[in-house]
């Protein structure tokens, strides 16, 4: 069963890590707009388990992913299961149905670019996230015995492009924990 290797860092703006990127011969697969609804689950806390559930829209497609618990302390390494779907619309009243609740949306436009580290090929997303601001993600799709191999070309690559500071939560935890915090004048 592959996995997915994920290490995610926040950034000003982009300008920098595209200008590193270009140096690479790197491959732009395009820019996209996702919106991810994530759904909670009628009899355990994802949030607890470090699970998720969510609905993502890109245009006129859409697929459902789960996203299992992180596997190590240093990168979001997880299982991912993720299918196709006729209608999000369709598939979330029935995710409802079954008691699930939508907890929130994800809304960002995503730069997609490939960078080849051979044995594998790395997937750098350069994100721009509505009320969170910027991100860059590094991501590698392996199999468990390849796991240390590619969190260790993901970690060379961060470091070639400058990117400290990872950060493991997800852009759902992030904007729930913006939208809880409170803000100066609330303390």
């Amino acid at each position: 069963m592959p996995l997915e290797i994920e290490q995610k860092f926040r950034v000003s703006d982009h300008t920098a890590v595209i200008a590193r990127l270009t140096q690479f011969g790197t491959l732009s697969l395009g820019e996209i707009e996702q919106r991810d609804t994530y759904y909670a689950h009628p009899a355990r806390d994802f949030a607890q388990t470090d699970e998720a559930l969510r609905i993502r829209r890109v245009g006129d497609e859409s697929c459902v992913t789960y996203k299992g618990p992180k596997l190590d302390s240093t990168t979001k390494t997880r299982r991912e299961i993720e299918l196709p779907i006729a209608s999000a619309v369709q598939f979330g009243e029935l995710l409802e149905a079954l008691g699930f609740t939508p907890v929130a949306d994800v809304a960002k436009r995503r730069r997609i670019m490939r960078v080849e580290r051979p044995p594998f090929s790395i997937e750098v997303a350069l994100d721009k996230i509505n009320d969170l601001g910027n991100f860059v993600e590094l991501e590698v799709v392996a199999e468990p015995a390849d796991l240390d191999a590619a969190r260790a070309k993901i970690a060379q690559l961060a470091s070639e492009l400058g990117l400290t500071n990872s950060e493991r939560r997800s852009y759902l935890e992030l904007l729930i924990a913006a939208t809880t915090e409170p803000s100066a004048g609330e303390q």
